[in-house]
């Protein structure tokens, strides 16, 4: 019966390995929740006062004296004392701990022993944030969902576009209704242009005007041409289609006024004017100037257009998505300016702090940090804010070109019409002729 019991004893580990495997790699929440959280767990709660002893998380608790006659009779030598921490709670692919603060501690200390907890805990990452005075929520990852985006899923609502997935394994999605303007910033082969790809392609099939102004004769925007309602190739151009836009929108508030509501939103239906979404690839094209009177003057109107759009379009359904390779201070106090209304921010690797700085500096200084630390073979790796406020690592779905250019060539029908912005840039046709 021995060697029967063995050979039995084999092949059921066996079986439970070959299983294992296969449910780590076809349902790795479901492996996570049953193996990895289990194990993640214990040495969590096994391992927590060693690694605060030796990263200095602990205090020493000062022993107890007393007098006796003229003698000072000493209690137990100084020991460390850990803070106290929640038991780890699971999340999906990943775990939280809470901890109690002594006193004078502050999360800085935390921050510096992150890479300390993901040795310790064998995680992939570990952040450190503070939800509240006194306490330190630790939020420890499992595996990088970065690293194999799978294709998440999102509510289908207008103005909506599913990107890609956050670094906690949620759906990465650009809510226009909810952040209204968005600066995206990359480097060349960053993924900046693989996401504007996919923010046309997942627009493209709903009631939403796209306007392109890519002053780069139009290479990147161009591809889209037949789903866009118009596209500026040139700075010249970008000022009539700009100039127009306004105008349009002066038409839509004195409608909204007209009817006693304070957004399109508000209007019946039947009266709503089309979302217009304007696309710019390269700002910086903008806002350049040769020194020359001319150019100097189209870069005023640039900005000027451009501001006046961020401040008045979001409840009149007029929506900015501005992205470059370099967005600095340098180009003007208008770029400063704009960047304060766009309030939604996405930024891939890039080639100068000033730009990651101008990015994400005046929201957060940790997210500026992750930012510049994305390596030249993450491409499509972004840091995003919220539409809390907060902050994530991100990873955009690549949509090769050639699916992107079929998908706006399938919906170019239903491509809406802009008559304003049709007949300025033929009165610039007519000038040149």
């Amino acid at each position: 019966m021995g060697p029967l019991l063995l050979a039995l004893a084999l092949a059921v580990l066996a079986w439970v390995l070959v299983v294992g495997d296969l449910v780590r790699r076809h349902r790795p929440v479901w492996h996570w929740y049953l193996v990895g959280y289990p194990a993640a767990a214990c040495r969590v709660v096994f391992t927590w006062r060693r690694v605060a002893l030796l990263n200095d998380l602990t205090v020493s608790r000062r022993s107890p004296r007393g007098l006796l006659g003229d003698l000072v009779v000493k209690g137990d030598p100084l020991r460390p004392v850990a803070p106290r921490i929640s038991f780890p709670r699971a999340t999906r692919m990943g775990l939280t701990v809470v901890v109690r603060l002594h006193a004078g501690q502050t999360p800085a200390t935390y921050l510096k022993a992150a890479d300390a907890f993901v040795h310790a805990w064998k995680v992939h990452a570990v952040r450190v944030t503070s939800p509240e005075r006194g306490l330190v929520l630790l939020t420890a990852t499992a595996t990088d969902p970065l690293e194999r985006p799978g294709l998440a899923t999102a509510p289908a609502e207008l103005l909506s576009a599913l990107i890609g997935v956050l670094e906690a394994g949620g759906a990465w999605v650009m809510n226009l209704r909810l952040v209204p303007h968005w600066l995206i910033a990359g480097a060349t082969r960053s993924g900046k242009s693989t996401l504007l790809a996919r923010l046309i392609t997942q627009l493209a099939g709903q009631p939403v005007a796209l306007v392109g102004i890519d002053c780069k004769g139009g290479m990147e925007l161009g591809l889209f041409a037949g789903r866009l309602s118009a596209l500026a190739t040139c700075r010249r151009e970008a000022v009539a289609v700009l100039s127009a836009l306004v105008v349009d929108m002066q038409d839509r508030m004195n409608a909204c006024r007209s009817a006693g509501v304070r957004s399109i939103w508000e209007l019946p239906k039947q009266l709503r004017p089309v979302p217009v979404v304007v696309i710019i690839d390269e700002i910086a094209e903008l806002y350049l100037s040769d020194g020359t009177r001319d150019s100097k003057a189209e870069a005023e109107q640039c900005s000027t257009l451009l501001l006046r759009l961020a401040q008045l379009g979001a409840a009149l359904g007029m929506h900015l998505v501005v992205a470059g390779q370099r967005v600095g201070s340098d180009l003007g106090p208008g770029v400063t300016a704009l960047r304060a209304q766009l309030g939604g921010r996405i930024c891939h690797r890039v080639n100068d702090p000033g730009t990651a700085e101008m990015t994400l500096g005046d929201l957060n200084k940790d997210a500026v940090a992750v930012a510049q630390s994305i390596t030249a073979e993450e491409r499509g790796v972004a840091v995003c804010t919220g539409p809390d406020g907060g902050w994530s690592r991100a990873r955009s779905h690549l949509t090769p070109t050639e699916e992107a250019v079929a998908i706006t060539k399938k919906y170019a029908a239903i491509t809406p019409e802009l008559p304003s912005l049709n007949r300025a840039l033929a009165a610039l046709e007519g000038e040149d002729k």
